[in-house]
């Protein structure tokens, strides 16, 4: 996948967004036979919306940021434009809150859990995504999703918790 993504696919349109995110769902999946775990699909889902929504908002900030040149730096962003950017962030953004609240309901996860008070997190999910992308849109931040999510006070405090 990685190959052909490479060669050709990353220059078209979506299809290159969603790849990079599958990337992020392999490695899960990869993690998960390697701890020895029975492999769920939240967990999966989970990622692929959280991978879509940080990439998405990094190529926002590199379109916003970096204005005629963010075409040199990544040309797939000419495909592009801040606000279809926009729709598919709040999309994708709006299925990995509700993708965690429903994992956190799931039966599978309250057993192996071993508490149906998952839910209570659900809160700081949401902020640590607001909190975000209130960075990316506010602050100019997000070209370095890593380097937003541990140098944000507030946001280090939520992933803590």
């Amino acid at each position: 996948m990685m190959v052909a993504y490479s060669a050709y696919l990353k220059k078209i349109a979506i299809l290159d967004v969603i790849i990079i995110a599958m990337g992020f769902v392999m490695r899960a999946v990869a993690g998960m036979v390697v701890i020895d775990v029975e492999i769920s699909p939240w967990p999966l889902i989970c990622t692929l919306f959280l991978s879509l929504f940080l990439f998405l908002s990094k190529c926002w900030h590199e379109m916003v940021r970096l204005g005629n040149e963010a075409y040199n730096h990544r040309y797939i962003l000419v495909e592009y434009n801040p606000q279809l950017l926009d729709q598919m962030i709040a999309v994708v953004t709006g299925s990995a809150v509700i993708a965690y609240t429903l994992y956190t309901l799931a039966d599978r996860t309250i057993a192996v859990v071993g508490t149906s008070y998952l839910i209570v997190t659900v809160p700081l999910v949401i902020f640590g995504v607001f909190r975000y992308l209130y960075l990316v849109y506010k602050g100019n931040q997000g070209g370095n999703p890593e380097l937003v999510i541990f140098s944000d006070m507030p946001l280090v405090v939520d992933v803590v918790l």
